[in-house]
This record gives C-alpha cells, structure tokens and sequence, in this order.
C-alpha cells in the first residue's frame, strides 16, 4: 500500500487533496489527512469571526469525502525524515511513504517581552475563538490595540470597528503608512477610512514590551483592554524544529518541485515553504496545485516535467468592514465597493467549490 500523509487541512493540503482524489490513481494509494480541527478552517476571514461580525459556521468548510482517504484528528509533536515516522500528541506514530508538510504558520514576536504572554491571536482557529471572547468582553469605551498595520491588522480593526461602535481603537505599526507593501494609494485610502470611523492610527512604532493592561511604545506605557498581535508571523515550530535549510522565518528551502533536497518524498506547502512571495491563501494554493502534479507522478511512476511554471498570483484583496476594501489586481489598484464585492465573490467560490 502506498500511504501519503498530509499534515494540515489548509489551503494548499485542501488544493493537493482536491487535485489528486479526483485523479486517476492506482488502487493501493491512501491518503491520511491530519488536522486540529474536523474541518477546514476559512483563515482569512478569522478576523471577522474575532470581530464578532462573522459566526463560526460561515468559515467552516467540509474535508472532502472519499474512501481513500482517512482524516485523523489530533497534534503533531514531530516528525522523523529519516524514519519516515510522524509523531503525535496521543503517542501514536503515523508512518508515510509521501508526505505533505503543510501546518501553516504562527505569530512571530521578535522577542518582545511579553508580547507571547498578554496578546491575543487569530492565526488558528482556537486562538480567534479566544480573541472573540477577550475583545467582545471589552467593556463599552473600552482600548483595544491591534499591533501591526499590516492587512490582518487593517482587517481586523475595520471589522471591529463596524462590530462595536462604541469602543477605542488604535493600530501601532512601526512604518510610514498602514499596508506599507501596497500602493499609495491603497495605503491613503485605507488611512483616510479609519480617520472617518475614528481609529487611532499610530505610525513609526516602536512596541518594546507588553503588560496585561499595556503595550509601550519607546517604552510609553499605552493603557489597554486587549491587545491582538498581527505583527509578523513564522513558520509552525514542528517545521522549524526539522533538521533541514530553512531562511530567517523558519521555512523551508526547497527545490524547484517543492520538495526538501535531502528528502525528496517531503513536501511542504503554504507558510512553511520558502519562496519568493509573501505568504498567502492563494500561494498556497498555486504551489498545491504544482505539487499535485508531482506527486501524482511519483504515485503512477510518470516522469516529471522539466520545470514547473513560475506560479502567478491574481491579486491580493482585502477588506474595510463589510462595504469598503481595497486590492491590487495586476499593476491595477482598486479602492471602494468593487474590491469589497469581490472578495465576497472569491470566498463564495471558495466555499462552494467552484475556483
């Protein structure tokens, strides 16, 4: 039998799995998917569900159903390339002849003091639970302080701000402008949204350590209720913990068929691999879609192409509370209604299957 195991019900696992049940296979090819959660999570719209504008059921989506693959839920502690061995919190180990590595990414702190300890997350699901109960417990005329103005920070503090009018708002970034890898334009827009909805945009920040009620910026102590980190992000540790090249976020190097040199049966895929993007649900997806290609081949003993063609990204969209977003579609920057619905319909296609 050959068993591929795919660690991470996200969107580049969900693309590979997708691409592959429906392909022509041999009949000794099973697939063991592992994952947290009994169903994938709709990452990019955690803010709206830690917003309290979204329910938890609108970001759920089914794992898909086939008699050739099996979902186990639970932990992963590690994992042995040499051994091939997958070891898991409950003390069993799964054993693989193909791996996907793709367990996505957590908050990077910097070394921040306290930053780990007093802040509130939205990079897994059961972390944005915990946020939804700490920001919507805030009483009114309450702080909340979102550092990092980044398009998490943005989305999430428009969001909260259409959720609950009555609070106190503020964005630290520690650039020029919010969204500073986007256009101009984009950035000026988003700015002069949040100085309309009266958000506190601080700019050229410098967080240096954080209290329970607290974050200081160039060591002023700024008085708050919740603070939520969107600050950076790295590698999940089990990845950076791999004996194998990684760069300067924990992701791992990989060759031109997005496998570990020294393991050619080990992909890994999304926020884990490194490349020359910047981390996204779309990437994840262009580089899922690649190496469905290449495991397919491995698993029907086909040969693999020369190359794989360069991945190209459509676009990045993002949101401004439910009416408003802005986006960037090719050399194309977009602001208003028109980026807001088409987020919508991107996510509707999602959900429903059909892109």
């Amino acid at each position: 039998m050959k068993q591929v195991v795919i660690l991470g019900g996200g969107y580049g696992g969900m693309r590979i799995l997708e691409r592959l049940l429906s392909s022509d296979l041999p009949d000794d090819v099973r697939f063991t998917l592992v994952d947290r959660m009994p169903f994938h999570g709709l990452k990019t719209e955690y803010y709206a569900l830690a917003a309290g504008t979204e329910p938890e059921s609108a970001i759920r989506v089914p794992f898909p159903r086939d008699s050739r693959l099996t979902i186990k839920h639970g932990e992963v502690t590690a994992i042995d390339l040499d051994e091939q061995i997958i070891c898991m919190l409950d003390g069993e180990q799964l054993r693989y002849d193909w791996l996907v590595i793709a367990l996505g990414c957590e908050d990077r702190y910097h070394n921040i003091p306290g930053a780990d300890q007093y802040t509130c997350s939205i990079q897994t699901l059961e972390a944005t639970r915990r946020t939804y109960a700490a920001v919507n417990n805030v009483p009114p005329y309450g702080q909340v302080t979102i550092v990092g103005g980044g398009l998490s920070g943005v989305e999430m503090a428009a969001e909260l701000r259409e959720s609950r009018p009555d609070l106190n708002i503020r964005i630290l970034d520690r650039g020029e402008s919010i969204l500073s890898p986007f256009p101009r334009k984009l950035q000026q827009y988003a700015s002069q949204w949040f100085a309309e909805h009266d958000v506190e945009l601080v700019s050229r920040s410098q967080v240096n350590r954080v209290e329970p009620d607290a974050v200081y910026n160039y060591d002023q102590a700024l008085p708050t209720d919740v603070i939520v980190w969107t600050a950076g992000i790295q590698a999940n540790r089990i990845v950076r913990a791999l004996p194998v090249e990684q760069d300067n976020s924990g992701r791992v190097i990989l060759n031109q068929y997005h496998q570990i040199p020294s393991h050619p049966n080990v992909f890994v895929a999304g926020d884990c691999a490194s490349l020359p993007f910047a981390p996204s649900a779309q990437l994840a997806e262009a580089q899922g879609d690649q190496i469905a290609i290449i495991l397919k081949a491995d698993l029907t003993g086909g040969e693999y192409p020369a190359s794989l063609p360069k991945i190209k990204l459509k676009g990045v969209l993002g949101s401004l509370g439910k009416k408003e977003g802005f986006g960037v579609m090719g050399k194309v920057s977009l602001v208003g209604q028109m980026p807001r619905v088409l987020k919508s319909g991107v996510l509707w296609m999602y959900k429903n299957h059909l892109g």
